[in-house]
């Protein structure tokens, strides 16, 4: 096993000697199940083929793994050995266990379809690199899902300690705004909290459910309470019910199915085949703009782009829609008679390794069909998002609502792209606000033609620079 650090020592240590922790850990018990739902849903019907878990403890999420996919391959880790017995004999065969560190999965395991941890998360050292290297551990596609505790968790006897000059001497766990910034560079998904509250008969017992579950781990430069200092901070957090509150948060990441982004603009008109051609040329990507409409009055984006780019037939896919009216590709679909098939947009995986630069149409919230938005296929497809913006006045709205509103819906976000003249205010206010990566700020272009895409290709990061820097800006 990696060596492993002082605190990791005490972390294991404290749950190798948690002895009565299944008949004590309540919580741990719900959150390995709203953690195991979280991962259900966001897999759908796919059923994974290798499991990566880490920090199975004594393997209550690990057994509802077995149970939901008896023919996967699932490995659980643990830093704790007695754990991982403990696990081994609720659990039986068919899991492969082993111990290992959170922080330091070994390059001979491979890679997997999910890596997932429950109540492991807050004891690490450096999460967000971890979490990191916990995204490369996985295939195309693949999925981290992890719980936490939140700051706040047991509050009330951090307040019956306050008036002690030790305190209560609990670790501290991570805020929410902190975890809010923690995720696999580029990938899709969000966070989601909860809280529980748990009533003890007194703090005496609450004391000894901690040490049950190996959860106090104090601080390294706590001094312990006195006896005297100990009764009071007990006799306090009895007065006030004997109760804690846990908080919880729970982290589902969906590694991108292919190498890629989708264009997607504030509006119609603001430059997204621009800038699609542009990343096309950068990247020597594919191109695939699956609706198109308008077609009555333009040749449309496709042969745009391939007459700007210079690409050939095998570097473009054919939309899965045209229409004539120059509408929502819904509206035009109806104007013909026609319905679009959710089904016929699914994402084309044509040379995955290869960049591909999906071009969506109008903005977010154009409709594709009845039920599904163009909001609705950037969650679908997975892919990081390029928002192309004016760089004028009305973009600064516009901007922030499109950047919130795929936040929301738990989209990946590569960074923005302004086109019009240079306005460094706007710049700025976007990069602070909307907590977004500027990728290029292109001048207004009098005339669009292939030399110009070519010069502009030249200001774009290249695809390899453009994972780097991402993955460097969350670690």
């Amino acid at each position: 096993m990696t060596q492993i650090t002082s605190r990791q020592i005490r972390v294991r240590d404290a749950f190798d000697h948690a002895v009565d922790y299944e008949a004590a850990a309540t919580v741990q018990r719900i959150a390995a199940q709203h953690l195991f739902e979280r991962l259900q849903a966001r897999l759908a019907a796919r059923k994974p083929v290798r499991i990566l878990e880490l920090g199975c403890g004594t393997g209550f999420l690990t057994e509802k793994l077995r149970a939901a996919w008896p023919d996967a391959e699932i490995v659980a880790t643990d830093i704790a050995p007695s754990m991982l017995e403990r696990a081994r004999r609720r659990v039986g065969g068919g899991v492969t266990f082993r111990v290992m560190n959170a922080a330091a999965i070994e390059d001979e395991l491979g890679a997997f379809d999910v890596v997932c941890g429950n109540l492991v998360f807050q004891w690490l050292e450096q999460p967000q690199p971890a979490l990191a290297h916990w995204g490369d551990r996985l295939k195309a596609g693949g999925i981290v899902a992890l719980s936490t505790l939140l700051d706040g968790t047991f509050r009330e006897w951090q307040a019956a300690c306050a008036p002690e000059k030790s305190g209560s001497g609990l670790s501290p766990y991570p805020e929410h705004s902190q975890i809010e910034v923690w995720r696999p560079a580029l990938f899709s998904g969000e966070w989601s909290v909860e809280s529980c509250v748990q009533t003890f008969p007194n703090g005496a017992q609450f004391l000894r459910h901690l040490k049950q579950t190996g959860a106090f781990i104090p601080r390294r430069d706590h001094t312990p309470m006195s006896v005297a200092a100990l009764k009071r901070s007990l006799a306090r957090f009895d007065a006030g019910g004997s109760f804690v509150t846990w908080h919880l948060a729970y982290g589902c990441f969906q590694k991108p199915p292919r190498a890629g982004v989708f264009v997607t603009g504030t509006d119609t008109g603001v430059g997204k085949t621009f800038v699609s051609a542009c990343l096309v040329k950068a990247w020597s990507a594919l191109y695939w703009k699956p609706l198109q409409s308008g077609l009555a009055d333009e040749a449309g984006d496709t042969p745009t782009v391939q007459i700007l780019t210079g690409c050939s037939e095998r570097d473009y896919l054919p939309p899965a829609g045209a229409f004539q009216a120059p509408l929502s590709p819904e509206a035009a679909a109806h104007a013909e008679g026609m319905v679009i098939d959710p089904a016929d947009l699914e994402l084309r995986m044509q040379q995955p390794d290869r960049p591909m630069v999906v071009e969506g149409a109008g903005g977010l919230m154009v409709p594709v069909t009845e039920t599904v938005m163009m909001s609705d296929l950037a969650v679908e497809w997975g892919l990081p998002v390029v928002l192309v913006a004016r760089s004028g006045l009305g973009t600064l709205n516009h901007t922030l609502l499109s950047l919130e509103a795929l936040r929301r819906r738990g989209v990946a976000i590569a960074g923005v792209v302004l086109n019009g003249p240079l306005n460094p205010a706007n710049r700025q206010t976007i990069e602070q606000k909307g907590k977004v990566r500027i990728l290029a700020e292109i001048p207004h272009q009098p005339d669009v033609t292939a030399n110009t895409v070519a010069e502009i290709a030249k200001m774009l990061p290249s695809w390899k620079l453009l994972i780097e820097k991402s993955r460097g800006e969350r670690e």
